[in-house]
Protein backbone atom coordinates (compact mmCIF):
# COMPACT_ATOMS: atom_id res chain seq x y z
CA UNK A 1 0.00 0.00 0.00
CA UNK A 2 1.56 3.37 -1.00
CA UNK A 3 2.69 5.66 1.87
CA UNK A 4 0.40 8.53 0.87
CA UNK A 5 -2.58 6.20 1.36
CA UNK A 6 -1.63 6.01 5.02
CA UNK A 7 -0.95 9.70 5.52
CA UNK A 8 -3.59 11.32 3.29
CA UNK A 9 -7.07 12.30 4.42
CA UNK A 10 -10.17 10.76 2.89
CA UNK A 11 -11.62 12.76 0.04
CA UNK A 12 -13.61 15.83 1.04
CA UNK A 13 -16.59 14.32 -0.75
CA UNK A 14 -16.22 11.25 1.49
CA UNK A 15 -16.48 13.33 4.65
CA UNK A 16 -19.56 15.21 3.48
CA UNK A 17 -23.13 14.18 2.84
CA UNK A 18 -22.86 14.57 -0.91
CA UNK A 19 -24.13 11.56 -2.77
CA UNK A 20 -26.21 10.24 0.12
CA UNK A 21 -29.82 9.52 -0.68
CA UNK A 22 -32.60 11.03 1.39
CA UNK A 23 -33.54 7.57 2.70
CA UNK A 24 -30.00 6.90 3.88
CA UNK A 25 -29.77 10.30 5.56
CA UNK A 26 -33.01 9.77 7.44
CA UNK A 27 -32.00 6.25 8.47
CA UNK A 28 -28.74 7.61 9.87
CA UNK A 29 -30.54 10.34 11.77
CA UNK A 30 -33.03 7.85 13.17
CA UNK A 31 -30.22 5.57 14.39
CA UNK A 32 -28.44 8.46 16.11
CA UNK A 33 -31.66 9.57 17.79
CA UNK A 34 -32.31 6.02 19.02
CA UNK A 35 -28.77 5.68 20.38
CA UNK A 36 -28.97 9.00 22.24
CA UNK A 37 -32.44 8.17 23.57
CA UNK A 38 -31.20 4.76 24.77
CA UNK A 39 -28.26 6.33 26.55
CA UNK A 40 -30.45 8.89 28.29
CA UNK A 41 -32.98 6.21 29.22
CA UNK A 42 -30.29 3.90 30.58
CA UNK A 43 -28.91 6.79 32.64
CA UNK A 44 -32.32 7.73 34.01
CA UNK A 45 -33.63 4.30 34.92
CA UNK A 46 -30.40 2.54 35.78
CA UNK A 47 -30.47 3.73 39.37
CA UNK A 48 -26.81 4.76 39.29
CA UNK A 49 -27.56 8.46 39.48
CA UNK A 50 -30.11 10.41 41.42
CA UNK A 51 -30.78 14.03 42.25
CA UNK A 52 -28.05 16.37 41.11
CA UNK A 53 -25.94 13.43 39.97
CA UNK A 54 -28.62 12.58 37.43
CA UNK A 55 -28.65 16.17 36.19
CA UNK A 56 -24.84 16.13 35.91
CA UNK A 57 -24.94 12.82 33.98
CA UNK A 58 -27.47 14.20 31.47
CA UNK A 59 -25.38 17.37 31.09
CA UNK A 60 -22.27 15.23 30.51
CA UNK A 61 -24.06 13.28 27.79
CA UNK A 62 -25.14 16.55 26.14
CA UNK A 63 -21.59 17.95 26.27
CA UNK A 64 -20.24 14.69 24.85
CA UNK A 65 -22.63 14.99 21.92
CA UNK A 66 -21.39 18.56 21.29
CA UNK A 67 -17.76 17.38 21.36
CA UNK A 68 -18.62 14.51 19.02
CA UNK A 69 -20.25 16.97 16.57
CA UNK A 70 -17.12 19.18 16.79
CA UNK A 71 -14.99 16.11 16.01
CA UNK A 72 -17.06 15.54 12.87
CA UNK A 73 -16.59 19.18 11.87
CA UNK A 74 -12.82 19.21 12.43
CA UNK A 75 -12.34 16.05 10.37
CA UNK A 76 -14.47 17.52 7.57
CA UNK A 77 -12.18 20.57 7.58
CA UNK A 78 -9.10 18.27 7.67
CA UNK A 79 -7.66 19.85 10.81
CA UNK A 80 -5.52 17.10 12.26
CA UNK A 81 -4.45 18.30 15.70
CA UNK A 82 -7.87 19.67 16.72
CA UNK A 83 -9.35 16.34 15.60
CA UNK A 84 -6.84 14.38 17.70
CA UNK A 85 -7.50 16.67 20.67
CA UNK A 86 -11.27 16.19 20.43
CA UNK A 87 -10.77 12.43 20.12
CA UNK A 88 -8.73 12.51 23.34
CA UNK A 89 -11.54 14.45 25.04
CA UNK A 90 -14.06 11.83 23.93
CA UNK A 91 -11.87 9.02 25.25
CA UNK A 92 -11.52 10.84 28.55
CA UNK A 93 -15.30 11.25 28.66
CA UNK A 94 -15.72 7.52 28.08
CA UNK A 95 -13.36 6.72 30.95
CA UNK A 96 -15.24 9.25 33.09
CA UNK A 97 -18.55 7.52 32.39
CA UNK A 98 -16.96 4.16 33.18
CA UNK A 99 -15.49 5.38 36.49
CA UNK A 100 -18.89 6.87 37.35
CA UNK A 101 -20.32 3.38 36.85
CA UNK A 102 -22.17 4.40 33.64
CA UNK A 103 -21.00 1.44 31.59
CA UNK A 104 -23.48 1.76 28.75
CA UNK A 105 -22.51 5.36 27.72
CA UNK A 106 -18.83 4.45 28.06
CA UNK A 107 -19.05 1.36 25.82
CA UNK A 108 -21.15 3.15 23.20
CA UNK A 109 -18.72 6.08 23.16
CA UNK A 110 -15.65 3.82 22.78
CA UNK A 111 -17.24 1.90 19.91
CA UNK A 112 -18.44 5.08 18.19
CA UNK A 113 -15.00 6.68 18.50
CA UNK A 114 -13.32 3.57 17.04
CA UNK A 115 -15.60 3.41 13.99
CA UNK A 116 -15.68 7.18 13.39
CA UNK A 117 -11.91 7.65 13.64
CA UNK A 118 -11.37 4.78 11.21
CA UNK A 119 -13.78 6.42 8.77
CA UNK A 120 -12.65 10.05 8.95
CA UNK A 121 -8.97 10.27 9.92
CA UNK A 122 -5.82 9.44 7.92
CA UNK A 123 -5.04 5.74 8.35
CA UNK A 124 -1.73 6.48 10.08
CA UNK A 125 -3.75 8.24 12.82
CA UNK A 126 -6.99 6.28 12.54
CA UNK A 127 -5.45 2.87 13.25
CA UNK A 128 -3.83 3.89 16.59
CA UNK A 129 -6.91 5.86 17.67
CA UNK A 130 -9.28 3.03 16.78
CA UNK A 131 -6.98 0.51 18.49
CA UNK A 132 -6.94 2.64 21.64
CA UNK A 133 -10.73 2.88 21.75
CA UNK A 134 -11.26 -0.82 21.01
CA UNK A 135 -8.54 -1.76 23.53
CA UNK A 136 -10.35 0.19 26.23
CA UNK A 137 -13.59 -1.55 25.28
CA UNK A 138 -11.87 -4.96 25.43
CA UNK A 139 -10.44 -4.24 28.87
CA UNK A 140 -13.79 -3.34 30.43
CA UNK A 141 -15.83 -5.97 28.57
CA UNK A 142 -17.01 -8.68 30.95
CA UNK A 143 -17.69 -11.34 28.32
CA UNK A 144 -15.31 -14.26 27.76
CA UNK A 145 -12.13 -13.59 25.81
CA UNK A 146 -13.33 -15.18 22.56
CA UNK A 147 -16.47 -13.05 22.46
CA UNK A 148 -14.39 -9.98 23.26
CA UNK A 149 -11.89 -10.70 20.47
CA UNK A 150 -14.65 -11.35 17.92
CA UNK A 151 -16.56 -8.22 18.94
CA UNK A 152 -13.44 -6.04 18.89
CA UNK A 153 -12.32 -7.39 15.50
CA UNK A 154 -15.82 -6.97 14.10
CA UNK A 155 -15.97 -3.35 15.22
CA UNK A 156 -12.57 -2.62 13.68
CA UNK A 157 -13.60 -4.30 10.44
CA UNK A 158 -16.89 -2.39 10.46
CA UNK A 159 -15.01 0.89 10.77
CA UNK A 160 -12.79 0.01 7.81
CA UNK A 161 -15.81 -1.04 5.72
CA UNK A 162 -17.49 2.26 6.51
CA UNK A 163 -14.30 4.03 5.40
CA UNK A 164 -14.21 2.10 2.10
CA UNK A 165 -17.88 2.89 1.49
CA UNK A 166 -17.27 6.59 2.13
CA UNK A 167 -14.24 6.60 -0.18
CA UNK A 168 -16.23 4.88 -2.92
CA UNK A 169 -18.97 7.48 -2.56
CA UNK A 170 -16.38 10.29 -2.60
CA UNK A 171 -14.73 8.91 -5.74
CA UNK A 172 -18.12 8.64 -7.41
CA UNK A 173 -18.92 12.26 -6.51
CA UNK A 174 -15.54 13.44 -7.79
CA UNK A 175 -15.96 11.55 -11.06
CA UNK A 176 -19.46 13.00 -11.39
CA UNK A 177 -18.10 16.52 -10.87
CA UNK A 178 -15.37 15.90 -13.46
CA UNK A 179 -17.93 14.56 -15.91
CA UNK A 180 -20.09 17.64 -15.40
CA UNK A 181 -17.08 19.89 -15.96
CA UNK A 182 -16.17 17.93 -19.10
CA UNK A 183 -19.73 18.22 -20.39
CA UNK A 184 -19.72 21.95 -19.71
CA UNK A 185 -16.41 22.35 -21.54
CA UNK A 186 -17.75 20.25 -24.41
CA UNK A 187 -20.88 22.40 -24.58
CA UNK A 188 -18.76 25.57 -24.64
CA UNK A 189 -16.55 24.10 -27.36
CA UNK A 190 -19.60 23.11 -29.37
CA UNK A 191 -21.01 26.62 -28.98
CA UNK A 192 -17.75 28.15 -30.21
CA UNK A 193 -17.66 25.73 -33.14
CA UNK A 194 -21.25 26.61 -33.99
CA UNK A 195 -20.41 30.32 -33.86
CA UNK A 196 -17.52 29.69 -36.23
CA UNK A 197 -19.80 27.74 -38.53
CA UNK A 198 -22.38 30.54 -38.56
CA UNK A 199 -19.62 33.08 -39.24
CA UNK A 200 -18.38 31.02 -42.18
CA UNK A 201 -21.90 30.70 -43.54
CA UNK A 202 -22.50 34.45 -43.31
CA UNK A 203 -19.22 35.17 -45.08
CA UNK A 204 -19.66 32.54 -47.78
CA UNK A 205 -23.24 33.52 -48.55
CA UNK A 206 -23.07 37.31 -48.41
CA UNK A 207 -19.47 38.25 -49.26
CA UNK A 208 -19.70 37.73 -53.01
CA UNK A 209 -23.19 39.10 -53.40
CA UNK A 210 -22.54 42.26 -51.41
CA UNK A 211 -19.12 42.93 -52.95
CA UNK A 212 -20.52 42.59 -56.47
CA UNK A 213 -23.42 44.89 -55.61
CA UNK A 214 -20.95 47.46 -54.30
CA UNK A 215 -19.11 47.39 -57.62
CA UNK A 216 -22.29 48.06 -59.60
CA UNK A 217 -23.53 50.71 -57.19
CA UNK A 218 -20.19 52.48 -57.26
CA UNK A 219 -20.22 52.41 -61.07
CA UNK A 220 -23.77 53.82 -61.09
CA UNK A 221 -22.75 56.56 -58.68
CA UNK A 222 -19.81 57.57 -60.87
CA UNK A 223 -22.03 57.62 -63.96
CA UNK A 224 -24.54 59.88 -62.23
CA UNK A 225 -21.79 62.14 -60.88
CA UNK A 226 -19.88 62.52 -64.15
CA UNK A 227 -22.69 62.45 -66.69
CA UNK A 228 -24.09 65.70 -67.99
CA UNK A 229 -27.01 63.98 -69.69
CA UNK A 230 -28.55 61.27 -67.54
CA UNK A 231 -31.10 60.42 -70.21
CA UNK A 232 -28.37 59.15 -72.51
CA UNK A 233 -26.96 56.93 -69.77
CA UNK A 234 -30.37 55.69 -68.73
CA UNK A 235 -29.90 52.23 -70.24
CA UNK A 236 -26.55 51.65 -68.54
CA UNK A 237 -27.88 52.82 -65.19
CA UNK A 238 -30.87 50.53 -65.57
CA UNK A 239 -28.55 47.59 -66.30
CA UNK A 240 -26.59 48.33 -63.14
CA UNK A 241 -29.73 48.49 -61.03
CA UNK A 242 -31.12 45.28 -62.52
CA UNK A 243 -27.80 43.54 -61.90
CA UNK A 244 -27.81 44.71 -58.27
CA UNK A 245 -31.37 43.49 -57.84
CA UNK A 246 -30.45 40.08 -59.23
CA UNK A 247 -27.44 39.82 -56.93
CA UNK A 248 -29.52 40.89 -53.94
CA UNK A 249 -32.02 38.16 -54.80
CA UNK A 250 -29.18 35.64 -55.04
CA UNK A 251 -27.84 36.77 -51.68
CA UNK A 252 -31.30 36.47 -50.12
CA UNK A 253 -31.73 32.97 -51.54
CA UNK A 254 -28.29 32.02 -50.26
CA UNK A 255 -29.10 33.40 -46.83
CA UNK A 256 -32.28 31.35 -46.69
CA UNK A 257 -30.33 28.26 -47.70
CA UNK A 258 -27.76 28.96 -45.00
CA UNK A 259 -30.47 29.35 -42.37
CA UNK A 260 -32.07 26.12 -43.52
CA UNK A 261 -28.69 24.42 -43.30
CA UNK A 262 -28.16 25.69 -39.76
CA UNK A 263 -31.58 24.32 -38.81
CA UNK A 264 -30.76 20.98 -40.43
CA UNK A 265 -33.36 21.48 -43.18
CA UNK A 266 -31.04 21.27 -46.18
CA UNK A 267 -32.12 19.86 -49.51
CA UNK A 268 -29.98 16.96 -50.76
CA UNK A 269 -26.61 18.00 -52.16
CA UNK A 270 -27.32 16.48 -55.55
CA UNK A 271 -30.56 18.45 -55.95
CA UNK A 272 -28.83 21.65 -54.88
CA UNK A 273 -26.03 21.17 -57.42
CA UNK A 274 -28.51 20.34 -60.16
CA UNK A 275 -30.34 23.67 -59.59
CA UNK A 276 -27.07 25.57 -59.32
CA UNK A 277 -25.68 24.03 -62.50
CA UNK A 278 -28.90 24.81 -64.40
CA UNK A 279 -28.78 28.44 -63.24
CA UNK A 280 -25.13 28.80 -64.29
CA UNK A 281 -25.42 26.84 -67.54
CA UNK A 282 -23.05 24.10 -66.30
CA UNK A 283 -23.13 20.36 -66.89
CA UNK A 284 -23.55 18.13 -63.81
CA UNK A 285 -22.31 14.53 -63.61
CA UNK A 286 -22.93 12.31 -60.57
CA UNK A 287 -20.68 9.29 -59.97
CA UNK A 288 -21.33 6.62 -57.36
CA UNK A 289 -24.30 5.61 -55.29
CA UNK A 290 -26.26 8.53 -53.89
CA UNK A 291 -26.41 8.76 -50.07
CA UNK A 292 -27.12 11.29 -47.34
CA UNK A 293 -24.06 13.32 -46.42
CA UNK A 294 -23.16 14.75 -42.98
CA UNK A 295 -24.19 18.38 -42.54
CA UNK A 296 -20.66 19.83 -42.58
CA UNK A 297 -19.58 17.79 -45.60
CA UNK A 298 -22.74 18.79 -47.48
CA UNK A 299 -22.18 22.47 -46.68
CA UNK A 300 -18.57 22.25 -47.86
CA UNK A 301 -19.67 20.78 -51.22
CA UNK A 302 -22.34 23.49 -51.64
CA UNK A 303 -20.05 26.40 -50.81
CA UNK A 304 -17.14 25.18 -52.93
CA UNK A 305 -19.47 24.70 -55.91
CA UNK A 306 -20.89 28.20 -55.43
CA UNK A 307 -17.43 29.73 -55.05
CA UNK A 308 -16.02 27.92 -58.10
CA UNK A 309 -18.95 28.89 -60.35
CA UNK A 310 -18.81 32.48 -59.11
CA UNK A 311 -15.13 32.60 -60.02
CA UNK A 312 -15.94 31.29 -63.50
CA UNK A 313 -18.53 34.03 -63.92
CA UNK A 314 -15.98 36.60 -62.72
CA UNK A 315 -12.81 35.56 -64.52
CA UNK A 316 -13.90 33.40 -67.48
CA UNK A 317 -17.31 34.51 -68.72
CA UNK A 318 -18.67 32.27 -71.46
CA UNK A 319 -16.51 29.28 -70.46
CA UNK A 320 -17.86 25.74 -70.65
CA UNK A 321 -18.24 24.40 -67.10
CA UNK A 322 -18.58 20.83 -65.90
CA UNK A 323 -19.40 19.86 -62.32
CA UNK A 324 -18.76 16.30 -61.13
CA UNK A 325 -20.03 14.98 -57.79
CA UNK A 326 -18.46 11.68 -56.73
CA UNK A 327 -19.79 9.46 -53.94
CA UNK A 328 -16.80 7.34 -52.91
CA UNK A 329 -16.21 5.01 -49.98
CA UNK A 330 -15.41 7.12 -46.93
CA UNK A 331 -15.46 10.47 -48.71
CA UNK A 332 -17.26 12.66 -51.22
CA UNK A 333 -15.53 14.52 -54.02
CA UNK A 334 -16.39 17.55 -56.14
CA UNK A 335 -14.61 18.64 -59.33
CA UNK A 336 -15.47 21.93 -61.07
CA UNK A 337 -13.67 22.44 -64.39
CA UNK A 338 -14.02 25.30 -66.88
CA UNK A 339 -12.53 25.60 -70.34
CA UNK A 340 -12.81 27.79 -73.40
CA UNK A 341 -13.69 31.12 -71.81
CA UNK A 342 -14.42 33.58 -74.59
CA UNK A 343 -15.11 36.76 -72.70
CA UNK A 344 -12.79 39.09 -70.82
CA UNK A 345 -12.91 39.44 -67.04
CA UNK A 346 -15.33 42.23 -66.25
CA UNK A 347 -15.90 44.39 -63.24
CA UNK A 348 -17.00 41.35 -61.25
CA UNK A 349 -13.41 40.10 -61.39
CA UNK A 350 -12.43 42.99 -59.14
CA UNK A 351 -15.17 42.27 -56.59
CA UNK A 352 -14.69 40.20 -53.47
CA UNK A 353 -11.76 39.99 -51.12
CA UNK A 354 -9.78 37.41 -53.08
CA UNK A 355 -9.90 34.93 -50.21
CA UNK A 356 -12.85 32.82 -51.37
CA UNK A 357 -10.92 29.67 -52.32
CA UNK A 358 -8.62 30.15 -49.33
CA UNK A 359 -11.68 30.14 -47.07
CA UNK A 360 -12.97 27.03 -48.82
CA UNK A 361 -9.60 25.33 -48.35
CA UNK A 362 -9.66 26.13 -44.63
CA UNK A 363 -13.22 24.77 -44.40
CA UNK A 364 -12.11 21.52 -46.08
CA UNK A 365 -9.05 21.15 -43.83
CA UNK A 366 -11.18 21.64 -40.71
CA UNK A 367 -13.19 18.62 -41.84
CA UNK A 368 -10.07 16.56 -42.51
CA UNK A 369 -10.33 16.99 -46.30
CA UNK A 370 -8.43 18.76 -49.06
CA UNK A 371 -9.12 21.39 -51.68
CA UNK A 372 -6.87 21.92 -54.70
CA UNK A 373 -7.25 24.54 -57.40
CA UNK A 374 -5.22 25.59 -60.37
CA UNK A 375 -4.90 25.53 -64.17
CA UNK A 376 -4.89 22.29 -66.13
CA UNK A 377 -4.58 21.42 -69.82
CA UNK A 378 -8.13 22.58 -70.58
CA UNK A 379 -8.60 25.58 -68.34
CA UNK A 380 -9.02 25.86 -64.56
CA UNK A 381 -10.08 23.13 -62.13
CA UNK A 382 -11.15 23.02 -58.46
CA UNK A 383 -11.05 19.67 -56.66
CA UNK A 384 -12.61 19.07 -53.24
CA UNK A 385 -12.50 15.92 -51.16
CA UNK A 386 -13.94 15.65 -47.64
CA UNK A 387 -14.69 12.64 -45.41
CA UNK A 388 -18.32 11.54 -45.54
Amino acid sequence: MPPNHWTSWPLRESLSREGLSEARLWIGRAIRVLVVASLVWATLVGGTFSGWGLVAACAAIAMTLVVFWSFFRMTRERRLWPSIGLFAVLEAAAFGFYLADARMPAIVLWCACAITSMERLPLSIAVPCSSLALGAFAVVNTDNWLTTVVTTGGLGLAGYVVRLDAEARGNAQRLLAQERAARKAEAETSALAERGRIAREIHDVLAHSLSAQLVHLEAARLMIQRSSDLESDREQLLERVVACRGMAREGLDGTREALSALRGEMVPVEDFLRRLAAAEGAQLDVVGERRTLPAEAGLAVRRVAQEALTNVRKHAPGARVTVQLEYAEGHVGLVVRNSGGRGKPGELARSGSGYGLLGMRERAELLGGTLESGPDEEGFVVRLQVPA
